[in-house]
């Protein structure tokens, strides 16, 4: 555990501290090539000079010195080809190295959950809970139950007396005399007499009732 833990940014260090050299590396090959460009080119010129001043040999000599450069220049190219590669792999190597340990972490965090969370200890929990619940129901249904005096009431006897109460209602309702809005006015146009009311005819209730009232008074 220790060497696991000590290992990891030595060996982030050690992959840095090589990308680093890649990238010196190629600086300087760069600066190589450049160099061997400019040298190729003043060959070029130099070779120009002693064709106008018919030096033949001359001449060629400095176009063989060119294409030295210039298979230095190619080489040095493939130098830095392979560089790059280098560098890709590199850097592809450490990105996987980086998420295998991030993926280990993640595993290592849920596993430690998992143990703190045992299986028992929730079933346990949610017993306590269930427990709790029914207590709780329990009491509530001790208060909601009568006590003392309202304890001895009879359902059927409160149902009885409150249909008595209606049946007395009623009956006093029907023994009321019957009163019958007055209807509303409707204006008469100029020049006509207003319609004579038109007596309306009692219904059975209505006689019924009357007929009661009139014994009553009697």
């Amino acid at each position: 555990m220790m060497n696991r833990l000590f290992g990891k940014p030595k060996q982030e260090s050690n992959a840095l501290q090589t990308l680093d050299k890649l990238n010196e590396t190629l600086e300087m090959l760069e600066k190589k090539e450049k160099v061997l460009l400019k040298k190729a080119g003043q060959e070029v010129d130099k070779a120009k000079e002693y064709t106008r001043a018919k030096n033949k040999r001359a001449a060629i000599q400095c176009l063989k010195r060119k294409r030295l450069y210039e298979q230095q220049v190619e080489q040095l190219g493939n130098f830095q080809l392979r560089i790059h590669d280098q560098m890709i792999m590199l850097e592809g190597a450490k990105a996987t190295t980086e998420t295998v340990d991030a993926l280990r972490s993640g595993a290592s965090a849920m596993k430690a959950m998992q143990k703190a969370t045992n299986i028992d200890d929730v079933d346990k929990t949610m017993d306590e809970i269930n427990e709790q619940t029914e207590n709780m129901k329990q009491i509530q249904e001790a208060l909601a139950t009568p006590i003392g005096a309202a304890a001895d009431f009879d359902e059927d006897d409160l149902e009885k007396e409150l249909e008595d109460l209606e049946s007395e209602e009623l009956e006093n309702q029907l023994l009321q005399p019957a009163t019958t809005a007055p209807l509303p006015s409707v204006p008469v146009p100029a020049g006509r007499q207003p319609a004579r009311p038109v007596p309306q005819k009692r219904t059975a209730e209505e006689e019924e009732l009357a007929a009661l009232q009139a014994e009553m008074a009697l």
